[in-house]
């Protein structure tokens, strides 16, 4: 049951990053675009591609925060302890990002207040996947110090590092990567908005890349064996590579107004990514600044919270993913109908 559990732990936070990750992306896309005219065609594109759907899928980091509380308690208390600055900044960005969308898409009036709401959102929805890699960053890069001297070491450089900063901006990219592909087979073929789409969505791959080289380059230069953690395996390796191949066939979907499997490709990708990033780390969570680590095979919860966590993961699962399929289909529907 233990191994049921720790697949549901992966598989939330992956479909989080794919799903609810878009959602962040509609902002950050808008933020990145500077030209007026494009700002205006991505905001009510966005603005008619986000909706229940999107916003449903903030249910996936409840379920990864519950797996944690109750499979994992020692690696939950660590991890909210010493990083609770970036987590407390995370959540606010989702209830910020969230309240200030609301208030301007129902804004009547074009006024000083509809503006700032505009500026809450988008910057809300770049720093809250920020923040999320940053923590991610932290639990791997062995920057959390269990023994600081003082504040500043425990709370603050725990998880403000070159490192996990850039981890966090990777996020923000895969993110608003995500979001560009996803919202092109939402609008009408060759129409100005999906061309100012296909140009976004190939500068939010060159976001991608170069986040990721970043990634590579601070860890290198941090010391860290971030090449040992990819392709020390056969499975990250193949990952990468997998990864690369998707880039290029989605690309290549780019060039050729070919759409029809792109959001599968774009979603293969970053799921590739994510697998290499963690399989590397199995079955180590969080590695910390004295040298030691957590394991998920070692420290989880008692065999009784497993067993009936496992349980609970699995029925719920059979409950809300048919649901969540169909609203998804209903509502994929909708924007066809629209779109053409």
């Amino acid at each position: 049951m233990l191994y049921i559990v720790i697949g549901f732990l992966w598989l939330s936070i992956c479909l989080y990053l794919l799903f609810g990750g878009a959602d962040f992306g509609a902002g950050i896309v808008e933020l990145l675009t500077f030209n007026k005219k494009d700002k205006r065609e991505i905001r009510q594109i966005m603005d008619s591609t986000m909706g229940p759907v999107w916003e449903a899928n903030h249910m996936w980091l409840i379920i990864f925060i519950v797996i944690m509380f109750v499979g994992f308690p020692q690696m939950y208390s660590l991890m909210s302890t010493y990083n609770h600055i970036p987590l407390i900044l995370m959540l606010l960005g989702v209830i910020a990002r969230g309240t200030s969308y609301t208030f301007r898409h129902y804004d009547v009036i074009n006024d000083n207040w509809e503006k700032l709401y505009s500026q809450i959102f988008i910057y809300a929805s770049f720093l809250t996947p920020l923040f999320l890699g940053i923590v991610a960053g932290s639990a791997v890069s062995g920057s959390i110090n269990t023994h600081p001297n003082n504040f500043l070491e425990g709370y603050v450089y725990s998880w403000l590092t070159p490192f996990n900063i850039s981890v966090g901006i990777f996020t923000s990219a895969c993110c608003a990567y995500l979001a560009a592909i996803y919202a092109i087979k939402d609008v009408a073929n060759e129409s100005a908005t999906q061309i100012v789409l296909i140009r976004k969505a190939k500068q939010m791959m060159l976001f991608v890349i170069l986040s990721a080289i970043l990634v590579f380059g601070v860890g290198m230069y941090s010391k860290l064996p971030i090449i040992n953690w990819i392709y020390n395996s056969p499975i990250g390796t193949v990952s990468v590579l997998l990864s690369i191949l998707c880039m290029c066939l989605v690309y290549f979907s780019l060039v050729k107004n070919k759409f029809n499997f792109i959001r599968f490709l774009a979603a293969s990708q970053i799921g590739l990514f994510l697998i290499a990033g963690t399989e590397g780390h199995y079955p180590y969570l969080i590695y910390l600044k004295d040298g030691s680590s957590m394991s998920l095979l070692k420290d989880h919860g008692g065999d009784a919270a497993i067993y009936y966590l496992g349980w609970a993961l699995i029925w719920g699962s059979c409950l809300i993913l048919p649901f969540l399929i169909y609203l998804i289909i209903a509502f994929s529907k909708k924007k066809a109908t629209v779109a053409h």
